[in-house]
């Protein structure tokens, strides 16, 4: 028989052995004794893997048997039944709890190779997206280099063009004031020659050719501009205007002759007409003709364009001007009456180059 000390039960609630040794009830040998240990032994394996034997230690151990008392080595019949019936139903309830410890152990085992597997994968793409991270890394930097490369080289190229740009201004502006400068220097000469002979010819005025200020007037101003394709008509104009005998008058409301001859010699038929479009008798070019010129008092009429009569007007000006200064009447200083034969030479050039004011 096996004594159970309740004071040995461990935390848990399973029966440990007692540290006692068994006393062997009286009219027993040792050898009854010795297959109560090894009962006993068998029991506490069964009790380690059997729940069924767990829940009986612990009721045991709950209901301990009183010290002194002695328990039936060898269970009776009703024990031994109602023990098979318990482990039957124990052995029955224990088998799908195996299952299900099986299942939740294949459950377990499966997450955690499914966790491996993740964690394996999210390596591998952290690795990936590391190496990415470390080709942009480099691409970014070589991008940023050739950026400032490229931004140093504009600004030097902004740089070199406007050096190149202020030195073409300054070359620019060296020229020109050279250019004035020489440009003042050829007139201050020129002017100073005009303003000698147009003080000689001040001294005595005369309307000779002969002498040097007006035959330089004849070549660079009167003979150009009074130089017309109708040659013997130009010459006829020209004389008229040195004896001052030309009359300038506008084309309406005026009579003329009608006739063959007349009207060849006039420039085309004559009559009642403000304006007549016709060829000018001077360059022989039909134009619009607003007035017409008689030579003293011969009584023919020349239609002429605006052009012709502009560059006539013109030396008609200047031939007037000149006079007054012969005659004495204009009483200016030297040097400003210079300056205004200045202004009717300047007045001659542009005649001669088909500038005119449009009402003409």
């Amino acid at each position: 028989m096996l004594s159970l000390d309740p004071g040995t039960a461990s935390q848990s609630g399973r029966p440990e052995r007692s540290c006692k040794q068994p006393r062997s009830p009286p009219g027993k040998d040792a050898k009854g004794h010795t297959r109560a240990v090894q009962l006993w032994d068998t029991v506490e394996r069964e009790h380690r893997s059997d729940p069924c034997s767990q829940v009986s230690f612990e009721e045991e151990s709950q209901n301990p048997p009183t010290v002194g008392h002695w328990k039936p080595l060898m269970p009776s019949k009703g024990d031994k039944e109602e023990a098979e019936s318990g482990c039957q139903d124990a052995g029955g309830v224990h088998e799908p709890q195996s299952t299900e410890q099986l299942n939740m152990s294949r459950l377990r085992s499966s997450s955690v190779e499914i966790r491996e597997k993740g964690s394996e994968f999210l390596r591998d793409e952290l690795h990936k997206a590391q190496k990415e991270l470390k080709l942009k890394d480099k691409e970014c930097e070589r991008l940023s280099k050739v950026r400032e490369q490229l931004e140093q080289e504009l600004e030097e190229l902004t740089a070199s063009l406007f050096e190149e740009a202020h030195k073409m201004v300054r070359e620019a502006n060296t020229k020109q004031a050279a250019a004035e400068k020489q440009l003042r220097e050829a007139r201050g000469k020129v002017d100073s020659i005009l303003f000698a002979e147009f003080q000689a010819w001040k001294e005595s005025p005369t309307l000779d050719k002969s002498c040097s200020f007006l035959d330089r007037i004849y070549r660079e101003d009167i003979g150009p501009c009074l130089d017309f394709p109708k040659q013997e008509l130009s010459e006829l104009v020209r004389e008229a205007v040195e004896q001052n005998t030309l009359t300038i008058e506008p084309a309406a409301s005026q009579t003329v002759p009608v006739g063959r001859v007349a009207a060849e010699e006039c420039g085309g038929p004559n009559g009642f007409r403000s304006q007549i479009v016709t060829k000018c008798a001077l360059s022989g070019l039909p134009r619009t003709c607003k007035h017409r010129i008689m030579l003293g008092d011969s009584g023919n009429y020349y239609y002429i364009s605006p052009s012709c009569r502009a560059r006539i007007t013109a030396v008609c000006n200047f031939f007037t001007y000149i006079r007054y200064i012969q005659q004495g009447l204009v009483r200016q200083d030297v040097e400003l009456m210079f300056w205004e034969v200045t202004r009717l030479r300047r007045e001659m050039s542009l005649a001669k180059l088909g500038f005119y004011p449009s009402e003409m």
